[in-house]
């Protein structure tokens, strides 16, 4: 049940064939699971019916879950340029459906959610999956590894929300400055959270 003072976030890894989701209820104690699946879109050969279905898919796992922030993988830069158009379109679908309820939402890279989790910006998924598993102390079937992908994404979320230095180096990384995650570069990006 939830609480007034929990938050649910709702991890999204977007994807044309296999979208995975993950529910985390963060409060002031910590974070636990709550949910993970899959959406398997395998069987869907239209691109444009694909994305229908994940509006669909993904509205109705806001509805279910009633999450407070949505959080979204970024498409990744790759050499074909027609996969990243589908991913990018992907992504796009589930975003519509949080802003159809008016849900905030925040984007990673792949880069930062593995970095987050695990400490290692290369991590494999079955390092990320590893790590979900610890942390969040529960046991996770090898086939839900976009699951895994998806709670992910909600933890790295959980923790920039929480974390001053996690915060000042996206905001050293938006204005293209070198991330040192030192204090010093906390105060330069947050001026006005420094009490004097």
């Amino acid at each position: 049940m939830k609480r007034n003072t929990d938050k649910i976030i709702l991890g999204i890894d977007p994807g044309t064939r296999i979208l995975g989701f993950g529910v985390i209820r963060v409060f002031d104690g910590g974070v636990e699971y709550v949910d993970m699946g899959v959406v398997n879109l395998k069987s869907v050969k239209d691109h444009f019916v694909t994305l229908k279905t994940i509006l669909q898919e993904v509205t109705g796992i806001i509805d279910k879950y009633n999450p407070d922030e949505l959080a979204i993988e970024a498409p990744f830069y790759g050499k074909n340029v027609q996969v990243m158009l589908k991913l990018g379109r992907a992504q796009g679908a589930a975003i519509a459906a949080a802003l159809g309820r008016e849900i905030p939402i925040s984007e990673y890279a792949p880069r930062s959610i593995k970095l987050a989790v695990t400490g290692k910006g290369a991590a494999s998924k079955e390092q990320v999956a590893v790590m979900a598993q610890r942390l969040l102390g529960i046991d996770i079937p090898q086939e839900y590894l976009d699951a895994t992908d998806a709670l992910a994404i909600a933890l790295c979320h959980h923790y920039h929300s929480s974390s001053p230095l996690l915060q000042a180096a996206s905001a050293a990384r938006g204005k293209g400055k070198k991330l040192s995650g030192s204090w010093e570069q906390f105060v330069e990006c947050n001026p006005a959270r420094i009490k004097r």
